[in-house]
This record gives C-alpha cells, sequence and structure tokens, in this order.
C-alpha cells in the first residue's frame, strides 16, 4: 500500500528495528494499540513492515509475539537483530509492570534472545534471558539492548540503555555495555559509555562510515530527540558535533541501517492529544524515514529519501493570488520588500498529500522568511516554516497561535512557537536555500538544504493554500511549485 508515513489501521508505530535483506528493508516495530488493548490484549509485540522505496509499505503481521501476564516479555520492548552464527539474532527488551509480578523480586528489565532461521518465525529461548547485575547499573533499567560483532576485540558487544547506581538521579544514564562470544553468555562490563548527563540513553544504535563511528541514542530529560556523537576509535573520545541531532521533537527513538549503499535513520512522529496542535505529544505515531549523510568533515547531514522525492511526479507552479505586502513577480521569481512589516503571498491550494519545493534567499537584516502551510483565504491562519537568519535556526509555528479562545488573548497573550520545534542551521545573506516540505494528512517533513529535518504535525488547520512570506526584511522566491503523486 501507498502511505508515506506509515501507521497500522487501529494502531500506531512505535520503537522500530530495521534490518535489510534479499533487497528490502525489514523494519520491525513496537506495536501500539493504545485505547484499543482492551479489545486486543495487553501487552506489546513485534510486528514487521517491508519496503523497497519508503513508499509501498507490505505489512507482515505479529513476527515476535508478547508473553502472558506471568511472563517477563509481556511487553517486547526494543532491540536489535543480527546474523551470525548460521542463524537470525534477535535481541529484545522484556518487560512486565504488573505489581504482582515486580514485587515477586523480579526486575522490570531484562535482555532476551529468540532465533531464527529465515526471519519468519522466531523461537525465543528463555534461557538466555538476563538481567542488570545490579553492581554498577541500577536493575530496573537494563534494555534496548543493540548487538553488533567488534572485530578488534574478536567477540559481540552489546550496549544498552542503563543507569549507573552511583550520582545524581537525573544524570546517572549511561550506555551499558556487555560482551560475548556466543550470543549466550554474556558478561557485564563498565559503561561504553558515561556522559553523566542525561536520565537515560534510549535506543543505542551505532554504525561506521569510513574511518568514523557514530554513536546513536535517543534522550527525554534534556530534550527530547535523537542524538549523535561521533569518534574515530569505539574507546572514544565521543564529540558532538554542531547539531548533534537528526530532527527536533517530533521524531524519536531513531535507528538507523543501510542497504550497502545509502544509510536511514527510522523513528516516528508522535501524534497528539485528541489530535490537536495544543494536545500533549503522545508516545508512537507514524513512521519517518530520513536519509543519513556523511559530510566531508565527518558530521551527518539528512535528506529526504531519494524514492520518496521522485514519488510526487506531478508537477504545479506556483499560482499567485491573494496577498498581503508588496510583491513584484517576474519570470521564474517572487520578491517581497517588507522592511518594516509583514507579507505574504498564496501560491494555490494546497492538497492534502503533496510535496512543497522552492528555492529560496534573503538579504542582510531580514528578520525572517518561509514558507505557509493551509493558509486561509484572508491569509490570517496559517502554519509557518520559518527561517530565522538572526537566530541561524528553522522554525516550525503557526499564526494565530490560539490560547483557550479569542477571550482569553488579552489576559494570556500569544504562546511562543511551538517548543523544541526547532532546528540549527548557518544562515548567510544573499545564499539560495532548497527547501522541500512533504505533507501526508497530518504529518509534515521539512528539508532545508539536503542539511537538516524538521517534523511536526498539522492537525487543526485542515485545508488552504500553500505561500511565501517575509517579516522585516527582504526575501526572493524561485523554482516554487507543488507537487503531486502521479
Amino acid at each position: 500500500m501507498t502511505n508515506l508515513f506509515y501507521k497500522p489501521d487501529g494502531a500506531w508505530v512505535g520503537d522500530l528495528i530495521p534490518f535489510y535483506k534479499d533487497g528490502s528493508f525489514r523494519l520491525f516495530y513496537l506495536h501500539d494499540w493504545r485505547e484499543n488493548k482492551k479489545i486486543h490484549g495487553e501487552g506489546t509485540s513485534w510486528f514487521e513492515l517491508r519496503t523497497s522505496d519508503f513508499v509501498h509499505y507490505e505489512e507482515k503481521g505479529e513476527m515476535l509475539k508478547h508473553g502472558s501476564a506471568s511472563e517477563q516479555d509481556l511487553n517486547c520492548y526494543t532491540g536489535s537483530i543480527l546474523e551470525a552464527e548460521g542463524e537470525y539474532h534477535l535481541f529484545y527488551t522484556g518487560l512486565n509492570p504488573n505489581p504482582e509480578f515486580v514485587e515477586d523480586g523480579v526486575p522490570l528489565q531484562c535482555v532476551m534472545h529468540a532465533v531464527s532461521t529465515d526471519m519468519e518465525s522466531w523461537r525465543k529461548i528463555p534461557e538466555d534471558t538476563f538481567y542488570s547485575d545490579g553492581i554498577h547499573y541500577e536493575r530496573h533499567d537494563w534494555r534496548d539492548p543493540f548487538v553488533f560483532w567488534n572485530d578488534e576485540a574478536g567477540e559481540y558487544w552489546m550496549l544498552l540503555a542503563a543507569r549507573n547506581k552511583e550520582g545524581p538521579s537525573r544524570r546517572r544514564g549511561s550506555i551499558g555495555l556487555c560482551a560475548s562470544r556466543d550470543l549466550k553468555k554474556w558478561e557485564i562490563r563498565k559503561p561504553f559509555w558515561d556522559p553523566q548527563m542525561y536520565v537515560t540513553h534510549e535506543c543505542p544504535d551505532l554504525f561506521r562510515i569510513g574511518e568514523w563511528w557514530y554513536l546513536v541514542y535517543s534522550t527525554f530529560s534534556d530534550r527530547f530527540v535523537t542524538h549523535y556523537r561521533m569518534s574515530k576509535s569505539l574507546s572514544g573520545p565521543w564529540t558532538a558535533p554542531r547539531n548533534d541531532a537528526f530532527d527536533a521533537r517530533a521524531f524519536y527513538a531513531a535507528k538507523t541501517w543501510s542497504d550497502g549503499n545509502k544509510r536511514y535513520a527510522f523513528g516516528w512522529d508522535p501524534s497528539k492529544d485528541n489530535e490537536d496542535d495544543y494536545g500533549d505529544w503522545q508516545w508512537a505515531g507514524n513512521l519517518v524515514v530520513h536519509e543519513v549523510v556523511q559530510e566531508p568533515d565527518g558530521t551527518l547531514t539528512v535528506r529526504i529519501p531519494e524514492t520518496v522525492s521522485r514519488h510526487f511526479a506531478k508537477k504545479q507552479a506556483a499560482e499567485w493570488g491573494s496577498r498581503i505586502g508588496n510583491w513584484k513577480e517576474s519570470e521564474g521569481h517572487i520578491t517581497a520588500e517588507a522592511n518594516e512589516t509583514f507579507a505574504c503571498i498564496s501560491a494555490g491550494s494546497m492538497p492534502e498529500t503533496c510535496k512543497i519545493s522552492a528555492r529560496l534567499s534573503f538579504a542582510t537584516g531580514t528578520r525572517s522568511c518561509g514558507i505557509m502551510l493551509r493558509a486561509s483565504g484572508e491569509l490570517d491562519e496559517a502554519y509557518y516554516i520559518r527561517l530565522e537568519p538572526i537566530h541561524n535556526r528553522l522554525v516550525f509555528d503557526m499564526w494565530p497561535r490560539r490560547v483557550k479562545g479569542e477571550a482569553q488573548w488579552h489576559i494570556d497573550g500569544d504562546r511562543p512557537h511551538a517548543v523544541e520545534l526547532e532546528v540549527p542551521i548557518d544562515l548567510q545573506a544573499d545564499t539560495v536555500y532548497d527547501i522541500k516540505i512533504v505533507v501526508e494528512n497530518s504529518v509534515c517533513v521539512v528539508y532545508l538544504a539536503d542539511q537538516v529535518a524538521m517534523t511536526t504535525r498539522l492537525y487543526n488547520l485542515k485545508a488552504g493554500s500553500w505561500g511565501c512570506f517575509v517579516q522585516e526584511g527582504r526575501a526572493n522566491f524561485e523554482q516554487a511549485f507543488i507537487s503531486v503523486p502521479n
């Protein structure tokens, strides 16, 4: 089926565990029933998607079934898969929060093991289950195992989302380390990385491109985001680039995998309570995929997957219409002068599923400029994808930022732009920046300059036009068009 930002019927996509085999990405994911759990039963299983183009997905259904209420893996949470020793090995988190289970002295979380000869059916090996030893690490935080072969050490290594027993409670997070020679018995060692900065480091991932190693993890205590660190050695030091994230608040728990040519990051765009722009973010949502690219200096950038971009093959040039402010049109260009004010212009109706593309530049001193989404006919309501040169950042915003209703505006004032929906990027005057925005229903993903991505949700404004805007400055837009699938 065609579903750019996949979600199963009646459920949601949680953490993804990617693998590539026989020309397809095998995307195992935590299947979240949410409010339907009473119908479908308690517990979380691994389901599987398959895709070769990130446009068409085949749902394969439940692949790793969760255990009963009296078993450790009532919830089968995040882990990893590797091919080794003549089989496929699946390591996962077993978690049973039932009070009667935990009160028996069993830790909340553990690492569990399953194997397969074909990745179609999995056989659990309960005797391989192991827990934190409670010496260096806390016993109840022991999850998200990522297993790989360490050629230098001649053994398998397992990275874990763990917490040290000692230290400030909100800075004990570490990436735990275990080692094995047979994938059955594991030696618990001191942390692989112990920065003493976060509550924990969820969904650790590790890969190498050329001379650089990359350590990927997600946090929720500093900010909700998937970070990465880089090093030329597995022993570190692990350094942070200026922009150390793949996206912003609405792309979480990302793990990566390669098809042997290109590498991709697989995360999820969280839904919001009551499908409301002002609702709280929820756990799980829709699948989002970014291509990950290594730059000459070793840092990583993200861009739209080529197959997704090509999917939008039917182009329509901007149809400039209603406007506010002073706009000048020439062949292929439109420019606004708004040195002390705000200017915007409609570019035509915006379908529910579309890709918006443009090349934009701005003059020295410009405060902000960018693209409007789902703007009202009077242009007084819209979502804004905003470049802010003064802050060197890309921001998601909307106007008006409603509070409890119009009567409350004079009491509460306007809200700020959406918290944590911003990404850093160097923005220079008189430089052309390519922007691509993909929208499908409520999911919106922005790519700027083939460097950064920003994912968000569009709930409250259901339809409208797209367009361009500039505030306190001058901006030029060229090659602006919208495209839809054939």
